[in-house]
C-alpha cells in the first residue's frame, strides 16, 4: 500500500532501539509518506538526528525552538498536521509520561496536540515492561485511545531474554498500513448505533434509569467512523462528547423516543448495532408536576411495558446486518442464544455482570461474541475501544461477505 499523502510525525525516545527507527524511516518514506521526526533530547545520545533528517528531507525537530534563530516549532500544529503520530521506541519514560500528560518535552506536548490517532511500539528491558507502573500507564494510554504494538520477545540489551523488544521496523508499516487501509473499509456503509440509557419520567424531576455510560456504543461509533462509514448515534441522557468522523448524534431521552427515532432511521442502514441499555417499563401515568411527599407510608407506581425497540427492528429488517448487547447475571450464553432469535439478531455481544471487567460505568469490557450460524469467540477483558475493534471487525466481515453474496 502506498502512503502518499500520509503526514506522519515519527517520535524517536532515548532508547537503544532507536537504530532501528532509520529503517522504519526509510520504509515509511519509500511508501512515499511524509514523515516529520520528532526526537526527545536522550534519543540524540543513540543516533544522531542529521541520519533522520537525511533520510526525512525535514530538519529533525527536538526543542520548543531552534537555538540559533529563535524560530518556535508549534507542537498544535503538528498535531493538526499529523495524519498518525508514531512513537517507536517508546520508552517506559515516556510512556509514563505521556500517560500523565507531563508535557516537558517536544514529543509529549506534540503527543498532547494530537488531533488523529497516536501508535506507539515500546521498547524496554523486561522487568521495566512488567513493572505494574508501566503496565498501569500502558491501560491508561489504551484507555485514552492510543493504539500499542506489542513488543517482541528475545535477547535484550541487558542480556536477559524475554519481552520487551520493540518490534520490528516491518511489522510496525504493516501495522500503519492496517490503519489508514481500515479507514475506507466501510466506505458508503450506513450504521446506526444505539447507546447510553434511557430515562423514564415519573414526573418532571424524578425518573426510573439504568447506570449506562454509553462508552460502550460511543467507542463503536467512533471505530464505524474510523472505518469511513456513515455513522447515526442515537444516544439516551449522557456526558460524553461525540466522536470524530462522520457522526450524526441524536439525543433522546425515553425508550419511546429512541423507538421512534431508530424506526425512522432504521430502514437506510446497512448495519445496526444496538448498545443502548433500553429500560422495559415505563410508569404508566407520568405526573405533570412534581409528586409531593404526603403523610402517606408508600405509593404506587404501575408499570407498562416499553416497546422493544431491537426485536421490532430486527422482525422488520431485509439486508441489514444486526447485532445487540446482552448484559447478563444468569444462564449467560444461554440467555444470549435466545436473543439471537427473539430479536432476530445476527450476532450478540455478550458481557456478565459478575464480571469485575464488564458491565456498566467501567472503561474496559469483556465479551463473547455468539453468531447466528452457531460460532462462539470469546475475548480477554479490553479497554471499551479495543473492544470495539474487535465487534467492528466481525461486523465488517460480515457485511462484506452478505455483499459478496447479493
Amino acid at each position: 500500500m502506498t502512503l502518499k499523502d500520509k503526514h506522519i510525525v515519527l517520535g524517536i525516545t532515548g532508547g537503544i532501539a532507536a537504530y532501528k527507527s532509520v529503517m522504519l524511516l526509510r520504509l515509511l518514506m519509500k511508501a512515499d509518506a511524509e514523515v516529520q521526526v520528532i526526537m526527545t533530547p536522550a534519543a540524540k545520545e543513540f543516533v544522531t538526528p542529521v541520519t533522520f533528517s537525511s533520510l526525512s528531507g525535514k530538519p529533525v525537530i527536538s526543542e520548543f525552538f531552534t537555538a540559533n534563530s529563535g524560530e518556535w516549532h508549534s507542537h498544535v500544529d503538528l498535531g493538526l498536521w499529523a495524519d498518525l503520530m508514531v512513537v517507536a521506541p517508546a520508552t517506559a519514560s515516556t510512556i509514563g509520561k505521556m500517560a500523565n500528560g507531563i508535557a516537558d518535552n517536544m514529543l509529549v506536548t506534540t503527543y498532547l496536540s494530537a488531533k488523529e490517532d497516536v501508535m506507539i511500539a515500546p521498547a524496554m528491558d523486561l522487568d521495566m515492561w512488567r513493572h505494574p507502573s508501566t503496565q498501569r500507564n500502558l491501560t491508561q494510554l489504551q484507555k485514552d485511545g492510543v493504539l500499542v504494538i506489542s513488543p517482541g520477545e528475545g535477547s535484550l540489551a541487558s542480556g536477559l531474554e524475554g519481552k520487551g523488544r520493540m518490534a520490528e521496523p516491518q511489522e510496525i508499516l504493516d501495522e500503519i498500513e492496517r490503519y489508514f487501509s481500515s479507514k475506507e473499509n466501510l466506505k458508503g456503509i450506513k450504521v446506526i448505533v444505539t447507546a447510553g440509557p434511557t430515562y423514564e419520567n415519573i414526573d418532571p424531576v424524578r425518573f426510573i434509569g439504568n447506570y449506562s455510560s454509553g462508552k460502550m456504543g460511543f467507542e463503536l461509533a467512533g471505530e464505524f467512523a474510523r472505518r469511513g462509514a456513515e455513522v447515526t448515534l442515537l444516544t439516551g441522557p449522557v456526558t460524553l462528547e461525540t466522536p470524530a468522523g462522520k457522526i450524526k448524534r441524536i439525543n433522546v431521552s425515553s425508550a419511546e423516543d429512541m423507538y421512534i427515532a431508530a424506526r425512522s432511521i432504521f430502514p437506510d442502514m446497512d448495519i445496526a448495532v444496538f448498545a443502548a441499555a433500553v429500560a422495559d417499563y415505563t410508569p404508566e401515568i407520568k405526573a405533570n408536576h412534581k409528586i409531593k411527599r404526603e403523610h402517606e407510608e408508600e405509593i404506587t407506581i404501575r408499570l407498562k411495558r416499553n416497546p422493544d425497540i431491537a426485536a421490532s427492528l430486527g422482525a422488520s429488517k431485509k439486508n441489514q446486518i444486526t447485532a445487540g448487547f446482552a448484559l447478563e447475571t444468569d444462564n449467560e450464553l444461554e440467555n444470549a442464544q435466545k436473543k439471537l432469535k427473539t430479536k432476530n439478531f445476527d450476532f450478540v455481544i455478550l458481557n456478565s455482570l459478575r464480571d469485575p471487567e464488564a458491565g456498566f460505568m467501567k472503561d474496559t469490557n469483556k465479551v463473547t461474541i455468539v453468531s447466528k450460524s452457531g460460532e462462539i469467540e470469546a475475548f480477554e477483558a479490553k479497554s471499551k475501544r479495543e473492544v470495539a475493534r474487535d465487534i467492528v471487525d466481525i461486523l465488517e466481515k460480515a457485511i462484506k461477505e452478505k455483499s459478496e453474496t447479493l
